[in-house]
């Protein structure tokens, strides 16, 4: 387990808080057809099943999703079987839309899929892959703040009470011996919950002091002048923690493995050619970010937050644990038994077909 602990994503206003309840109210929004996700000619649907319908987030650190989606990977995958997708803004979101049905698979972070999974009491979701590492920063104003010290009595933005980077605040904060109290945000450090498109803004206003962040937030703030006082990755043993899983429906999964395995063969298959083509890849996820929101990342935001992130299949289950026991010494969350959280035979099933090693669920697999 890592010494010091995580912290993540972006800032903001309180009054943009608003804004946060607004995003989490809806199940996304649907992404334009780009018509990267043509049905091959002659091809079968997967146990005679029309559509998926898949929910990823616009960050970077949904690299996986972002790609296999331009090259148009998972459809190939899914031949006849049509992707829909669906894009969100807030973790808590795209968990009702599983629930609802909504969606049937989905790329999300730690804390949303253990918030998801012991609110259901372990029957609403299983994760069933990895995606992502990293690509996680402190990054702050170097007028205000010049060490980590200087973090103390400072106005700091994460994401959203109780998502992946808040957790880690919290628990990072906890460990430099400052009390804040979880719910306000109050205390030896203000946490400030924020929406990522807001944090910049927030930045430039001066409103926050700095924000811990997932890219492509971090480098936005950079960009305005920012400095990155800390990378989350320096502190967890080998530098690896999960960032983003994919989950699905438990109903899903029982009615329709077939087509979850051919989710997995696209993912694992983005997956390689990302890392064996990390300039094209890096092009297409902001292709894919510029179809999905109308505006591409600009270079000197681009480059520097594509290389911070790491993907994977592995979910690196070992740190999901480790990520659950921060939002319990928060108090954020009652001790959950995340056993079962994980189902990792389809993905190991495709990862042996490929020649490549299977991943372990750290004891938290299937009951």
């Amino acid at each position: 387990m890592p010494a010091s602990s995580a912290l993540r994503r972006s800032f903001a206003v309180l009054a943009a808080l608003p804004l946060l309840t607004l995003a989490a109210c809806g199940y996304g929004s649907q992404a334009k057809d780009d018509g990267t996700a043509k049905v091959a000619a002659g091809a079968k649907k997967i146990e005679g099943l029309d559509t998926v319908k898949i929910g990823y987030f616009g960050n970077l650190t949904h690299g996986t999703a972002l790609v296999g989606r331009e090259r148009g990977i998972f459809q190939k995958a899914l031949g006849a079987t049509k992707a829909e997708y669906a894009t969100f803004n807030a973790g808590p979101s795209e968990i009702e839309a599983l629930n609802s049905g909504s969606i049937d698979i989905g790329w999300i972070g730690p804390s949303p899929a253990i918030n998801g999974y012991t609110k259901s009491q372990g029957k609403n979701l299983r994760i069933i892959g990895g995606s992502a590492s990293g690509g996680v920063k402190l990054v702050v104003n170097p007028d205000k703040i010049k060490s980590l010290k200087d973090v103390k009595g400072k106005k700091i933005a994460t994401p959203q009470h109780g998502n992946t980077q808040d957790v880690a605040f919290l628990n990072w904060a906890a460990e430099q011996g400052w009390k804040v109290d979880a719910e306000s945000g109050k205390g030896d450090v203000t946490v400030v919950r924020s929406d990522n498109k807001v944090t910049p803004d927030a930045y430039k206003s001066g409103a926050v002091d700095g924000a811990w962040v997932p890219e492509p937030t971090a480098s936005k703030l950079v960009a305005e002048g920012g400095k990155v006082l800390l990378d989350e990755a320096t502190l967890w043993p080998d530098k690896k923690f999960v960032i983003t899983n994919i989950i699905v429906r438990q109903e899903f999964l029982k009615k329709h493995p077939k087509v979850v395995e051919a989710v997995l063969k696209g993912s694992v298959e983005t997956n390689k050619w990302i890392n064996a083509n990390p300039d094209a890849a890096k092009a297409a996820a902001n292709k894919q970010l510029e179809a999905d929101s109308g505006k591409a990342l600009p270079a000197d935001v681009l480059d520097p937050a594509w290389k911070s992130i790491q993907f994977t299949d592995d979910p690196l289950a070992s740190t999901l644990n480790t990520e659950a026991e921060h939002a319990v010494k928060a108090g954020l969350l009652q001790k959950p038994d995340l056993k079962g959280i994980y189902d990792l035979a389809p993905l190991n099933k495709v990862l042996k077909a490929e020649g490549e090693p299977t991943v372990d669920d750290a004891g938290l697999g299937a009951k």
